[in-house]
């Protein structure tokens, strides 16, 4: 026991530990530093295998360990971890992608002047993401959940010379505050009424019914907002996108593993909290519904590489949230384990790409198949996970998804989530065969990436293919058995089902070939006959300049009208306090003259004035000084 609670510990620590030394000692020494950085995070996950390995002895069991830290009046705060199915599940998942990401790493970002501060981050941001998914508390969690924000904005806003990747990093912070505001808040009101941050306390103190339905439903609302924001559900989505301006391994990372996975793995480790609450479960299924369709309409016209993806993940998340919210608590995670691969092959596959082309637009691109084939082959092994191609990792977590839905009765979610199916198809193949199929549209020294890059391709399309495994059901090693939750009812294989979303994936995969590989179809033809439809897509529903426009129009006014406030009223009030006593002053100040004389006149009338003053209001007084 105390083996694995100190593996978990130093899984998290390794790559902090790594992050000090690079910014510390070998900043100047660049393969040093990525040596030390992926050294950190193959260690960490080593022991994330071990963990795993003795989890899966008793899927049930979990391990508990606090230290104490701060005591302010009856509420105690403590550090502490918590290692059970989820947290092991989430571990191996976490350190297998940044392992990939930074190996892969180490040839994009060659001869870059921020080699090492690159790796010095990614290694925090790892460290960050790990954290959370230790955290056995609140407030530790959104200790780590806040330095999670602030990686993402060093990483995103990477290039920071380049002004698109400053304004994104800024936007990504600026945004996810909001969402966080509302966690905080009801992270202090559920602590406060329960008396702790222990997530397994509180869980208990829900249990046992004291709080009122509507109140659990405020505290599990405001929960929500932290993964609104960190998860990119719909209005706090716009971060995302723009979050391609950092290097592509970064996007990898973000997408797959690390930031987008925090608000679901947050759901999923509350979720006796959030279950708790019908009506907020009922929001959260339709605000992933509405996400995944909305982000997926857009993915259908974009023409840089990783918005396509970015938009992707966008829709994806829903995907993830609809399950959560839908009860399909294994289908939620199921799918974040499986995403985490196929998307995170998806970007260093678009990464591989852009190395080749020096350039995101899929325009630009076209007839790499011949002379990229690794990255061909990967990227298409992805994009029918992603479509969930029987028998890929995609299709077995979609198909659960697909069931949860069913199963909870809620029969316009499953159809939204069967046509979004069908986008998701169509938008990704669309992106394949622009891509990699035709001729090339210019005639470049275009060649395939190098081993560094192309091994971790080769690695996560196997786990494309055959990490969804763990999803058949009655196997030894199913995930049903592994993400124990007591009482949860999962559903199971259904053929029908299966057959159903399989047939819309090839309807999908099928009109985009038609339409961008056979052109058969011609696609300038379709935007010109979609007309307005084309372009509110292309502009992502207006939602940034709509943005824009309250920032403008309303907080800009409102903060002119606070100004004019301030510097007319109150600056005013204090100026003209300042005045009367600068005026008073001058006028007395006449009255000091240095003659005795005048200041024995003063005494006198002063003498007057006094004894006039209490004759008229104190005639009390003055009888009786006449007695």
């Amino acid at each position: 026991m105390e083996k694995i609670l100190l593996s978990g510990f130093l899984l998290v620590v390794l790559p902090f530990l790594a992050f000090l030394i690079i910014v510390t000692f070998t900043k100047r020494f660049k393969m040093l530093s990525a040596l030390i950085s992926i050294t950190a995070i193959f260690i960490s996950f080593i022991l994330s295998i071990i963990i795993l390995v003795w989890q899966l002895k008793d899927p049930s069991s979990f391990l508990k360990y606090d230290i104490p830290w701060l005591y302010i009046g009856n509420l105690k705060m403590n550090i502490g971890i918590i290692i059970n199915s989820l947290t092991a599940i989430m571990l191996l998942v976490v350190t297998t992608v940044s392992l990939l990401v930074q190996i892969y790493s180490i040839s994009y970002m060659k001869g870059d002047e921020g080699f090492s501060k690159f790796f010095g981050f990614i290694s925090l941001f790892s460290f960050s993401m790990l954290g959370i998914v230790i955290s056995n508390n609140l407030l530790q969690l959104y200790i780590f959940w806040e330095l999670v924000g602030l990686c993402s904005y060093l990483l995103i806003g990477f290039w920071y010379f380049k002004p698109e990747a400053a304004d994104a990093g800024k936007k990504a912070f600026v945004v996810t505050r909001f969402g966080d505001f509302g966690f905080l808040i009801g992270i202090l009101i559920i602590s406060y009424l329960s008396g702790t941050f222990d997530i397994l306390e509180i869980e208990n103190f829900v249990k046992n019914g004291t709080l009122s339905d509507k109140m659990l439903l405020i505290v599990v609302i405001l929960l929500f907002c932290g993964a609104i924001g960190k998860s990119g559900q719909f209005p706090l989505h716009v971060w995302l996108p723009d979050a391609m301006e950092g290097p592509t391994p970064v996007s990898a990372l973000i997408h797959a593993a690390t930031m987008v996975a925090a608000g679901v793995f947050m759901v999923a480790r509350l979720f006796p909290i959030f279950s708790a609450s019908p009506d907020a479960m009922l929001f959260i299924a339709y605000l992933g519904a509405f996400t995944a369709l909305f982000s997926a309409t857009i993915a259908l016209t974009q023409d840089d590489i990783k918005r396509v993806l970015a938009y992707s993940t966008l829709s994806q998340l829903g995907y993830m949230m609809l399950a959560l919210g839908s009860g399909g608590y294994v289908a939620g995670m199921f799918h974040l384990y499986t995403h985490a691969f196929f998307k995170a092959l998806l970007f260093l596959c678009a990464g591989s790409v852009i190395h080749a082309i020096h350039s995101n637009n899929i325009w630009q691109m076209g007839g790499l198949h011949k002379k990229m084939p690794v990255t061909s082959i990967t990227f298409f092994i992805a994009a029918l996970a992603i479509s969930g191609i029987y028998p890929l990792s995609g299709f077995f977590s979609k198909d659960e998804i697909f069931l949860s839905i069913l199963y909870s009765g809620n029969k316009l979610l499953y159809y939204s989530a069967m046509f979004t199916a069908f986008l998701t198809a169509f938008y990704m193949f669309r992106l394949y065969f622009v891509t990699f199929s035709g001729k090339p549209k210019e005639e470049k020294n275009v060649h395939e990436s190098p081993l560094v890059m192309t091994v971790p391709l080769i690695i996560l399309a196997l786990l494309s293919i055959f990490s969804g495994f763990i999803g058949i059901p009655d196997i030894k090693f199913s995930i049903h058995k592994f993400l124990f939750i007591e009482h949860l009812k999962e559903a199971h294989f259904d053929f029908k089902v299966a057959l159903t979303s399989n047939i819309i994936a090839l309807s999908g995969i099928l009109l985009a070939y038609l339409i961008y590989g056979l052109k058969i179809i011609n696609a300038d033809n379709l935007k010109q006959k979609s007309g307005i439809i084309y372009n509110i897509l292309k502009n992502k529903y207006y939602i940034d300049e709509f943005y824009m426009f309250l920032i403008k129009n309303i907080y800009y006014t409102s903060t002119e009208a606070i100004k004019w406030f301030d510097r007319h009223i109150v600056d005013g009030a204090v100026n003209l306090v300042a005045f009367l006593c600068r005026w008073t002053g001058g006028k007395l100040k006449l009255t000091i003259t240095g003659r005795v004389q005048n200041y024995a006149m003063y005494i006198v009338l002063g003498v007057i004035l006094i004894i006039l003053a209490i004759y008229v209001y104190q005639p009390d007084v003055m009888n009786i000084v006449r007695r």
